[in-house]
């Protein structure tokens, strides 16, 4: 977190980016040093954001706060150990700038995808600390797309240790919130969106490009913003963000349920991701148990816990893993958080019209040029019947799907064809079918070709330019895009892998099947390498990996002028479902980039 010094009516009030909280009682820090020029803010005026979020009515359409969940802590705790275990795997730290933290953006991604939710990757390109992974935006795709009640919380920690209070903490408490609303599947008033943020460490970065990358009518969207930073503190209390504004009143009355007695936020004001929101003119609010400020005997009479110690001792240290959680503390703050969302975002207990979507079998195998086929179930799981279009995509060339009949009223069936021509090319294909009613599903059907069969040539990586996003490329996709410092060689967009100067590793990855009719498939990419180091030792390398097998490495020796084509044989894969991975790994000193362009992967 950075310390830095407001002047509020006359007063210095030290207050400390990041994930932390100092209690009204506490003095003080001393002398913290100065605001960073390219990080200066005006004075806030805190009672000017206090907007109305106007609580549950009878007959508003909304729930109630007793409607809500009782999430699991023990998968809320789940994910910490999940996010602890990343940080041992990378250094002890989730650093913004390391591979602990895409590894942790690929985590809550993943999960967050396989429940249904549209899930962005969101590179900072301006204004964050070098090398810094992306923001994570993950939107449930219901409700009023003009409300929108966002919770957010940052996913990065520092370099001292796995920040597993600071922010493990709000972070898996978001996401099991987020895989609990997806599970119940409720109708929505309004939509739902979660924010993991990168960079807060360093100075709130990441939530700050967020909101400026959004449009005033985006901005308009947003009804209130809740922020949660450090809601385990092993010595914590039971603090909230704007204590008397409309926007906290379901957190608040959550806790008062519980005879809390909860105070304001004041160690945190100016502190965490919130402060990005509020600056912009959203409403904010958000739950805290403390940081590395004091619990006074007043409190600890009231709470429980230790007079005169920190919130958390661990604070910013190597000792913030899983053994620094308070399990009590963060029950109650994730449960306060569900009670939030359902009563803001969530409908009426009459439920939404829903339905399942199942294939049988689900895989099939055919003769190049003949057809397979299949049932589509569908069932109502919630509401009444409706309509469901049914589609596929993901087919390969030669391969045909179809339906019939093409659309069904949920609680019947379809069938199914899948017609393969003589041409089409050997290999396994995952088909994804999809029903399209009130809202999505979707489900796989893995199709086999078999025999020696023809090839059709073909180019089979996607998005190989990077000049469309980041998809379908996996792993540290905040490399992609048109960096500054670097070039592409062809169109604007590139992946800049490495050029940190410490040690730091980057990967990519894609996965594709080669085609078992084929003789050949070429791997070709541009790849161009500047180093600082100099000498013949390779310190610094990117290597090329089918699966585990590596196929070539090139180092900071290899470094040149502009971009090099380089050619790699994977004809040994045909037939083959293969993962393609470049993997750059810098080492302690002296940068080495390893810029990649214009990836392609070839049959014939």
């Amino acid at each position: 977190m950075v310390i830095r010094r407001f002047v509020v009516a006359g007063m210095s009030l030290a207050v400390t980016l990041g994930a932390a909280v100092l209690p009204a009682a506490a003095a003080p820090l001393a002398d913290p040093p100065p605001t960073p020029p390219s990080r200066t803010h005006a004075t806030a005026d805190r009672a000017g954001h206090r907007l109305a979020v106007p609580p549950a009515r009878p007959g508003s359409g909304r729930t109630a706060l007793g409607d809500a969940p009782d999430i699991d802590v023990a998968k809320v705790q789940a994910h910490l150990t999940e996010l602890n275990n990343i940080a041992t795997r990378n250094g002890g730290t989730r650093k913004s700038s390391g591979q602990g933290y895409r590894d942790s953006v690929a985590y809550v991604k993943a999960k967050l995808q396989a429940a249904g939710y549209t899930v962005t990757e969101q590179p900072c390109t301006s204004g964050c600390a070098w090398g810094a992974g992306p923001n994570l935006i993950a939107e449930w795709p219901q409700g009023d797309a003009t409300k929108v009640y966002m919770f957010g919380s940052h996913l990065d920690s520092v370099g001292a240790g796995p920040g597993i209070n600071d922010n493990g903490s709000g972070s898996a408490a978001l996401l099991e919130t987020a895989l609990t609303l997806a599970e119940r599947h409720p109708a929505m008033a309004a939509r739902v969106r979660f924010g993991w943020w990168t960079d807060e460490e360093q100075g709130l970065n990441g939530s700050d490009f967020y909101v400026n990358s959004l449009s005033s009518a985006e901005r308009a969207k947003i009804k209130a913003y809740y922020n949660f930073d450090m809601i385990a503190s092993a010595n914590g209390g039971y603090f909230i963000n704007h204590i008397g504004s409309a926007a906290a009143q379901p957190m608040k009355a959550y806790w008062d349920s519980l005879g809390l007695q909860p105070e304001e936020n004041t160690e945190g004001a100016g502190r965490s991701d919130d402060y990005s929101f509020e600056q912009a003119g959203i409403p904010t609010s958000g739950y805290a148990l403390g940081a590395d400020a004091r619990k006074t005997t007043a409190q600890a009479a009231k709470w429980g816990g230790t007079a005169n110690r920190a919130y958390d001792s661990c604070y910013h240290q190597s000792c913030d893993t899983t053994g620094n959680i308070n399990a009590t503390g963060l029950n109650r703050s994730v449960d306060g958080i569900a009670a939030t969302l359902w009563q803001l975002a969530v409908g009426s207990s009459t439920p939404a019209n829903d339905f399942s979507l199942a294939t049988s079998p689900t895989a099939g195998s055919v003769d190049p040029g003949a057809s397979v086929t299949g049932s589509v179930s569908t069932a109502t799981t919630s509401g009444s019947p409706q309509t469901v279009a049914l589609s596929a995509s993901g087919a390969p060339a030669g391969v045909t799907v179809s339906f019939s009949p093409s659309s069904v009223t949920s609680g019947a069936g379809s069938t199914m064809t899948v017609a393969t021509t003589s041409a089409t090319a050997p290999g396994t294909y995952p088909l994804t079918v999809t029903g399209t009613g009130s809202t999505t599903h979707t489900t796989t059907y893995t199709l086999t070709v078999k025999g020696a069969g023809g090839c059709t040539g073909q180019q089979l990586l996607v998005n190989g330019g990077f000049e469309s996003g980041t998809t379908p490329w996996t792993g540290d996709t905040g490399a992609i895009g048109a960096h500054t410092g670097q070039s592409a060689h062809d169109g604007s967009r590139f992946a800049w892998l490495g050029g940190y100067g410490y040690s730091a590793t980057d990967t990519l990855s894609q996965s594709v099947t080669v085609p078992a009719g084929c003789r050949k498939a070429t791997l070709t990419y541009w790849l161009h390498i500047d180093t600082a180091e100099t000498g013949s030792v390779a310190y610094d390398t990117v290597k090329v990996k089918v699966g585990s097998t590596t196929l070539t490495t090139l180092s900071n020796t290899d470094a040149a002028a502009g971009y090099t084509q380089r050619t790699l044989d994977l004809s040994p894969y045909i037939g083959q479902r293969i993962t393609l991975t470049f993997t750059a790994t810098e080492d302690s000193t002296l940068q080495s980039s390893f810029v990649l362009d214009d990836a392609a992967l070839q049959t014939g």
